[in-house]
């Protein structure tokens, strides 16, 4: 197979919203790896401060991208906020269900909700926070 079946493969399955989203939700979380990392190596060896640090640079790294190239809108402070709230739900809404599945295996509860939890935001994002009037 030559490099252009495989080009026009790669931008057919980016065509795909979910799919883009789900891309800058992986660089989103990197991203909050790497400076949360760097700041427990570099800085202070302090985990809230460095989570919350990571958390919300990959907030306003993944609102922007998720805005721009996947649901196609301008940033405004609104969107900004939906955005917000329905990222912070879902954390809560992970932490719950974890705790209530308590009698399950840690790595199956991860993994449901690494699955779960993005597709659940990503309609929700889609039908409230960038819905078109």
């Amino acid at each position: 197979m030559n490099k252009v079946f495989y080009k026009n493969k790669i931008i057919k399955l980016f065509s795909f919203k979910i799919i883009r989203y789900a891309l800058i939700g992986a660089i989103a979380t990197i991203i909050h790896l790497s400076v949360s990392t760097f700041y427990i190596a570099k800085i202070d060896n302090t985990l809230f401060v460095s989570n919350v640090l990571g958390f919300l640079i990959s907030y306003i790294f993944s609102y922007v991208m998720q805005s721009k190239m996947v649901f196609e809108h301008a940033i405004n402070v609104e969107k900004a906020i939906k955005y917000f709230i329905v990222q912070f739900s879902s954390l809560l809404l992970s932490v719950f269900l974890s705790d209530i599945a308590s009698e399950y295996n840690n790595y199956l509860k991860t993994v449901t909700v690494i699955i779960m939890m993005p597709i659940m935001t990503f309609f929700i994002h889609k039908m409230w926070t960038f819905k078109t009037a």
